[in-house]
């Protein structure tokens, strides 16, 4: 057996250990709680999937979650850069990304809320917000990373300042960006899902809402489940793509067998 079979055979393990638990948990005597059984919350899974509803506020949270990071990458990456390679950008943003880093989206969204309503704009402004200082900042730093030989030595082969940032520079700050970009995919679900369930925006947080407001604690767990497969998901797709955009990279590139 070889090593990769092992591990999804104790992975699979431990899936039907905590699901054991769940239903042990749910059913002694001594539960009587909100929690429900995992056989009635995928028997309700079963029924979720054939409602359209459903599927209407899944595609929702998909499409708020991946406009706002893919904004934020575009906005975050190009501030970035410009932060990190010219001083008066730096100079002139410093104070402001430092006051709003500590800044968590939940705590502007009743700001938000009161500007945009219950709407996609709403949430999308708070998973861009929510996005897009992390992925600032980690380009900022991959800049700064650059090795100055390198930067020197294209200078010296008379390489202007765009082509050094093209062809030097960027390439520099992508894996600090694709470490952004790793971190940012997950939170951007999670904001999503709270400007549904807290603001009443689109998407699956406001289906997890209702059901919680309805005492139809089947259909919240149920909900629980999509959004922690849904999560696996986004860490997996941006896993992948770092790997394959980053492929170049030392830390990424195959070790060949002697």
């Amino acid at each position: 057996m070889n090593a990769q079979l092992r591990q999804l055979l104790v992975s699979a393990g431990g899936i039907v250990g905590a699901i054991l638990i769940w239903q042990f948990v749910a059913t002694v005597p001594m539960a009587g709680g909100p929690l429900p059984p995992f056989s009635a919350t995928f028997t309700e899974l079963t029924q979720l999937l054939a409602s359209g509803e459903f599927w209407s506020s899944l595609a929702d949270t998909i499409l708020i979650s991946l406009l706002g990071l893919g904004s934020a990458a575009v906005i975050g990456v190009v501030l970035g850069i410009l932060i990190g390679s010219f001083d008066p950008f730096r100079y002139a943003t410093l104070a402001v990304l430092e006051f709003l880093k500590p800044i968590p989206p939940i705590v502007i969204l009743p700001l938000v809320v009161l500007i945009y309503g219950p709407t996609t704009q709403m949430a999308w402004f708070l998973v861009f917000f929510g996005c897009v200082l992390p992925i600032i900042m980690q380009t900022v730093a991959g800049v700064h990373d650059a090795d100055p030989v390198t930067l020197d030595t294209a200078r010296s082969y008379g390489m202007g300042r765009t082509e050094v940032l093209a062809r030097v520079t960027l390439p520099s700050a992508m894996p600090f960006i694709g470490t952004a970009m790793r971190v940012a995919a997950p939170a951007a679900l999670v904001i999503t899902v709270v400007a549904g369930l807290l603001g009443g925006g689109p998407g699956l947080g406001r289906s997890i809402y209702q059901a919680q407001a309805g005492g139809d604690y089947p259909s919240l767990y149920a909900y629980v489940l999509v959004l922690g497969m849904l999560g696996l998901i986004f860490q997996g797709v941006s896993r992948l793509a770092e790997r394959r955009t980053l492929h170049w990279h030392a830390s990424y590139r195959e070790v060949l067998p002697a």
